[in-house]
């Protein structure tokens, strides 16, 4: 066992590595994911800012992917955020195949997970585009696993381990907090399994407990400390957060409906309106196939359901996150489905057979399988992706797979490198609501006059002459142009209210116009 945990550490090392590489060539390549550059510039303004960073350091979301990112921001900031998701994801495969190596023991299993993790284009790009998903899936493995091991124990305990998970997958994608609506009545039907009753069948069940005023007793005493123990501690977090963003940002939902804070904002809308406005319409994703899109992608799922086909409860636990997947689809009508809700049932399959795979006494038939779908999941991950509603998801494949330049963010190097070659006391006005990518290339965030600089960055919006040398502006071009003041129409404002103000262009892209900013 000593040695098995010796080479499972060297190979999640070498995974690491091996994640790192490819995620720095792809870089090199051009390609950052939208969520990689948002943290690089907020890890920027809290190294090196001016003034109060405190909003900036307490209220970006998602916050715990942001500090995981900002451990590796001190030696280079556009690199951050790849080393953190590639560690996290080869975290991933070690808490994966640590479990598998110590509850089934064979190492058939712990071969394919390797294969998963070395070729399945969804694991690749969680690792490597610097993204939260490989953060999500460790404690999403975690919530599951756990709630799995109550089943089995009977111990409160496990439940307790959940809720701590289910705290940090809230705070990795708020999103999640709406899995908790379908977990409200599945704790009945645990608590009714955990009775010691005579009946086997959950509706027979219930009736002996509610005609039993002992029974009925217990029943609700252990559903009311059942739902404490899972529910209490999520809930109190998300409040006292709250209640943070009301006081720092004057608003409860600062953290997820402002740009400033969080980068789905404008990802989301801009990922449909790309879409929408395109000359090939495509509508999003049919609700009642998205559960048939999901074991398309993952038909290793259909293994887990056969597996836990004899645990009326259980099975529902594995329903639940495609009610909690269709739930997102129905609430969220006018954003796709990233990958990332297609992984967790990656994850959520490859549970479920270390967990229950030794059950099966037929084990060549299992391996074979097993075997067989993983190997389809390497092709439809692909096709997934390829296939993508997300601009991001299809550009990631062409980028790695092609190995095809990703231009999308070089015009906004060319302006960040405009700006790095101004002299060091230059002051710029930049809204970073919509401009973050620039100011993530840009060296010297000191030369930036931003929002987080509450007071000063409200009096150069009046009087941009008395604080700042140049000013960038949003084009008519720009897809998200309609978020900042800082756009074309700003300059007839302006000019109304100071008419001696003279701004000329100096640099200009297609989404950006950069002015130089005289009184004379």
């Amino acid at each position: 066992m000593r040695n098995q945990s010796r080479y499972l550490l060297l190979i999640t090392a070498l995974l690491a590595v091996y994640y790192v590489v490819c995620g720095f060539y792809l870089n090199h390549l051009g390609y950052y994911s939208q969520e990689a550059l948002f943290y690089v510039e907020k890890a920027k303004i809290i190294l090196d800012g001016l003034g109060n960073r405190l909003k900036v350091m307490g209220l970006t979301s998602p916050i715990l992917p942001f500090y995981t990112s900002f451990i590796f921001s001190f030696k280079n900031n556009l690199l951050a955020p790849v080393i953190a998701s590639s560690l996290c994801t080869a975290l991933l495969f070690y808490v994966l195949a640590n479990t598998l190596v110590k509850r089934v023991g064979d190492l058939f299993y712990v071969f394919v997970l390797l294969i998963i993790f070395l070729f399945h284009p969804g694991i690749l790009y969680a690792a490597t585009s610097g993204k939260s998903i490989a953060m999500i899936l460790i404690f999403f493995f975690l919530f599951f696993f756990n709630l799995l091991k109550f089943y089995r124990s009977n111990t409160t305990f496990h439940v307790s381990i959940a809720s701590i998970c289910l705290v940090i997958l809230i705070f990795c994608d708020y999103k999640f907090i709406w899995l908790t609506l379908f977990f409200i009545p599945l704790v009945l039907s645990i608590t009714i399994q955990s009775l010691n009753l005579s009946e086997q069948e959950s509706i027979f069940r219930l009736f002996q407990s509610f005609n039993n005023p002992s029974l009925r007793r217990k029943l609700i005493n252990k559903t009311f400390a059942l739902y404490i123990i899972l529910f209490v501690l999520p809930l109190a977090c998300v409040i006292c957060y709250k209640l943070l963003n009301l006081t720092h940002a004057q608003d409860l939902n600062y953290f997820i409906e402002s740009p400033y804070a969080t980068w789905t904002v404008l990802a989301d809308k801009l990922s449909f309106d790309q879409l929408s406005t395109s000359s090939v319409y495509q509508l999003p994703e049919t609700s009642i196939l998205i559960s048939a899109r999901i074991l398309i992608f993952c038909p290793m799922m259909l293994v887990a359901i056969y597996l836990f086909r004899d645990s009326t409860y259980q099975l529902l636990t594995l329903i639940t996150p495609f009610a909690f997947v269709e739930f997102l689809h129905i609430k969220y009508d006018k954003v796709f489905l990233v990958h990332e809700y297609y992984l967790i049932f990656l994850v959520l399959a490859l549970l479920c057979i270390l967990y229950k795979s030794q059950t099966i006494k037929n084990q060549a038939v299992l391996k074979l399988v097993v075997g067989v779908l993983a190997i389809v999941q390497l092709y439809t991950g692909f096709i997934f992706l390829r296939d993508s509603s997300t601009q991001e998801e299809r550009k990631f494949i062409s980028v790695a797979f092609n190995r095809t330049p990703d231009t999308q963010q070089a015009q906004n190097r060319q302006l960040a490198n405009y700006l790095n070659n101004l002299p060091a006391d230059t002051h710029i006005l930049v809204d970073d609501a919509i401009a973050y990518p620039i100011v993530a290339f840009t060296d010297n965030v000191r030369k930036l006059t931003l929002p987080y600089q509450e007071g000063v960055y409200l009096s150069a919006i009046e009087a941009p002459d008395k604080y700042d040398d140049y000013i960038l502006l949003a084009t008519e071009k720009n897809e998200v142009t309609g978020f900042t003041q800082l756009n074309n129409k700003y300059i007839p404002v302006i000019k109304k209210a100071n008419s001696a103000l003279r701004m000329r262009r100096v640099f200009e892209t297609d989404d950006w116009v950069l002015y130089k900013i005289s009184d004379n």
